[in-house]
């Protein structure tokens, strides 16, 4: 495991507060990205991109587990269906040390649902909860279940009740709920978070009929203005693309969600953050458009965020391109001053 190059949080493990989440999302809530987050936001959870039994068990485990005790709070999303393999990576992440581990029972897609994960497992609760058993009882974490409200013809407000109680009986208290249907056949994944209906209330009223259960509502959330008044409803929120594309909208969060007396970070501050993050890695091999892809909308709505995303969009994946790069994006959003100040240590050593 990394050790990690900033004291931004404690690594040990703990529960978790899912009062703000950062989904899971494939090719994008990679290792960088997260620690790109945790500078903006210290208390949101975090959650992995979804890794596969499969690649867990007959991969290379340091790869996908390894991640910087500073992302913490930090969830292992899986994505399978058998009991004992699920069971083996629960394990896993106990010992990586991981704050929750969460099994995927919501992304839609052909190549997902040919290895029977996902969506797909909707239609098959006992299951579901098998497994959530056996994973359980292989680690003292959280063992926690996302989902969509339902899937293909299975979409009745009866069926998903039936399925929440199934996998509850098993030993699950939180499930994380996307508002909205999957469509197994004839819609992508691209299409499935955007034109079934987006039923919130669904999520609400799962809520009230399971009061003793942990609710995060998942879909639509797109500002941080939107947020208290789904916490009147469920036990939290899980944002996604927004959070990605204009990952600043997290800035706030720490004061106004949780109650944190902690100054909000300028994007300045966040750029300092990452810069011996960038340098130490850059010494490692990783190249510079794998940690600087997930800044690109670090200055959305900005003026110079449009030069900030086109400096590192055509210069980052350069061969050997290193931190100038970043100081010429920075200078073309901020002062000379402060980009001198910020730099001019970094790229000395």
């Amino acid at each position: 495991m990394n050790s990690s190059t900033l004291d931004i949080t404690d690594s040990a493990v703990t529960e978790p507060s899912r009062r703000v989440c950062i989904a899971p999302m494939m090719d994008w809530t990679d290792r960088h990205d997260r620690y790109f987050l945790r500078l903006i936001s210290r208390e949101v959870l975090l959650y992995t991109e979804m890794v596969t039994t499969g690649a867990l068990i007959h991969g290379d485990r340091q790869r996908f587990l390894q991640f910087n005790p500073a992302e913490q709070p930090l969830a292992l999303q899986l994505g399978g269906s058998s009991p004992l393999d699920l069971a083996q990576c629960a394990a896993f992440a106990q010992e990586w040390q991981y704050n929750e581990v969460n099994l995927n029972v919501g992304c839609p897609s052909d190549r997902v649902q040919a290895a029977r994960i996902g969506a797909c497992l909707m239609a098959e609760p006992d299951l579901v909860a098998v497994a959530v058993s056996a994973m359980r009882a292989a680690c003292d974490l959280p063992v926690t279940v996302k989902t969509r409200i339902g899937i293909d013809d299975l979409d009745s407000y009866e069926f998903l009740t039936s399925f929440i109680k199934t996998v509850a009986d098993a030993g699950c208290a939180t499930f994380i709920v996307h508002a909205r249907k999957a469509w197994l056949t004839g819609l992508s994944p691209k299409q499935n978070r955007e034109i079934p209906p987006l039923r919130h209330d669904v999520v609400y009223q799962l809520k009230q009929d399971f009061p003793d259960l942990e609710i995060i509502l998942n879909g639509g959330v797109t500002d941080i203005h939107s947020i208290p008044e789904h916490l009147d409803r469920v036990d939290g929120v899980m944002l996604g693309r927004a959070a990605y594309q204009n990952p600043y909208l997290l800035a706030e969060m720490d004061q106004q969600l949780f109650g944190i007396d902690r100054p909000i970070p300028s994007r300045a501050d966040i750029i300092a953050g990452m810069l011996p993050y960038i340098q130490q890695h850059l010494t490692q091999g990783v190249p510079l458009k794998s940690m600087t892809r997930h800044m690109l909308g670090l200055f959305q709505s900005q003026p110079g965020a449009r030069s900030w995303r086109r400096i590192l969009s055509e210069q980052a994946p350069r061969t050997g391109a290193g931190l100038e790069v970043l100081q010429a994006a920075t200078a073309s959003v901020l002062d000379e001053e402060t980009t001198t100040k910020l730099f001019q240590h970094s790229i000395a050593a």
